[in-house]
């Protein structure tokens, strides 16, 4: 075995769960103070929701297009959404839907890492997720993760390295059961005490391989991670961001017991404790059939519910204003309902919502064809929906990062911010 292997097999041997943690760990260290306050969520509604049968509902369509649902009005003049949101309905001057989105990605996969990224999929270069930019860009407190992803990864940091990867939680939060985050609850008898033990055993092998610092980078970012996974571990701060168990049972009420409540609350709680980037997947919104059943009994209530208690917290916290929010899945579904009475995957069209910094709410940008089977003009695209995104957080769209692919690589070359939106 080679000294190098054998060395970071220690590491996990002895750090165990803190090693899990240091992998996703690497942050630059100029944050300024202007940009202190900066965040911001990807709500992704993973699977396809159906625009016609959320945000851009077709009550003139013929029948089979038009599917089951009635529109209702807002509280924004002009602007009506589906029946099922009702709670949404009465908070729409907090955000903006986006209608008239299109692209030709109708693969789960090449769709998400599309919306994900706001480039479109290439061989050639791995474009990094949002939360990765904003982790480079804005990192956190150094006894904070800049990045977390609620339950699992779901695209890469790309270009940036590693190290601007999230920090998944490794399963999404359940009402009544306890929640573990993988490498900052400390369970299995393992304490603070017991773990700065593992840590000095380790601060004296590292002394045993010092002459193989030189080696490369991956070798010699170990001892770095390692020390900022201690950090993050032995914070109160952190710890205390990921434990439900403090708040209340109405504000728990509030959100919803379910599934998707828990990781809404969870959400909050991240970005009030100083995470920079959060990633929830809400996910189940695959429906090729029984759409309008698994949409009105429960997709739809849920989200309506939790997405509500989101923005109203944030509000109540003063950080609506400071926090950039984009809602959305990889594409819609089909204007036409299958014989499953559901709807099939369709990239041509679909919808999405911004929220939260500057963004201007309580409008439509962008408008769909009569059948909601593309956009009625030019519409956007994927790229357009980025760049407001990343304009609304505070980083220009056009920057340019160095990638390994012999050339500067412009952060969202193809889009432009939705005009009109700020």
């Amino acid at each position: 075995m080679n000294q190098i292997s054998r060395r970071q097999m220690l590491k996990v041997g002895v750090l165990g769960s803190g090693l899990s943690l240091s992998s996703f760990l690497r942050m630059n260290a100029h944050a300024s103070e202007e940009d202190k306050g900066r965040s911001a969520i990807l709500v992704f509604l993973g699977g396809g929701p159906s625009h016609q049968d959320t945000f851009d509902l077709k009550p003139d369509a013929p029948a089979e297009y038009r599917g089951q649902f009635s529109p209702i009005k807002t509280a924004a003049a002009g602007v009506e959404i589906c029946e099922h949101m009702p709670r949404l309905a009465r908070r729409a001057e907090k955000y903006a839907v986006i209608r008239g989105i299109t692209h030709n990605l109708a693969a789960h996969g090449l769709g998400t890492r599309y919306l994900m990224t706001g480039n479109r999929p290439t061989p050639v270069v791995q474009y990094p997720m949002y939360g990765s930019v904003v982790s480079h860009e804005f990192p956190a407190a150094k006894d904070l993760p800049s990045f977390v992803s609620i339950d699992r990864p779901v695209e890469g940091p790309g270009y940036l390295g590693a190290e601007y990867g999230p920090l998944s939680t490794g399963e999404k939060p359940r009402y009544g059961q306890p929640f573990r985050v993988r490498g900052i609850t400390l369970g299995d008898g393992l304490t603070i005490e017991k773990y700065e033990s593992r840590r000095n055993l380790l601060s004296d092998i590292d002394k045993a391989f010092e002459r193989f610092e030189d080696l490369d980078d991956p070798v010699r970012g170990l001892d770095r991670f390692s020390e900022q996974a201690y950090r993050i571990i032995s914070s109160r701060r952190s710890r205390n961001a990921f434990d439900l168990t403090s708040e209340t049972e109405r504000e728990v009420e509030r959100f919803g017991r379910h599934e998707f409540g828990q990781s809404m609350l969870l959400t909050t709680r991240l970005i009030e404790a100083g995470v920079r980037f959060v990633t929830v997947l809400l996910e189940g919104w695959d429906t090729h059939a029984d759409n309008f059943n698994r949409l009105g009994r429960e997709l739809l209530p849920r989200f309506d519910q939790s997405m509500s208690a989101l923005l109203d917290r944030l509000q109540e916290k003063n950080r609506l204003d400071s926090t950039s929010i984009l809602v959305t899945g990889e594409f819609g579904r089909t204007p036409k309902v299958n014989a499953r009475v559901g709807r099939d995957h369709w990239a041509r069209a679909m919808s999405s919502l911004l929220a939260g910094g500057d963004i201007r709410g309580g409008q439509v940008l962008g408008e769909s064809d009569d059948k909601a089977q593309g956009p009625k003009s030019d519409g956007f695209t994927p790229d357009d929906l980025a760049a407001s995104f990343f304009k609304n957080i505070g980083i220009d769209p056009k920057t340019e990062y160095q990638a390994n692919v012999g050339r500067p690589i412009t952060l969202i070359r193809d889009g432009a911010p939705i005009p009109g939106l700020f």
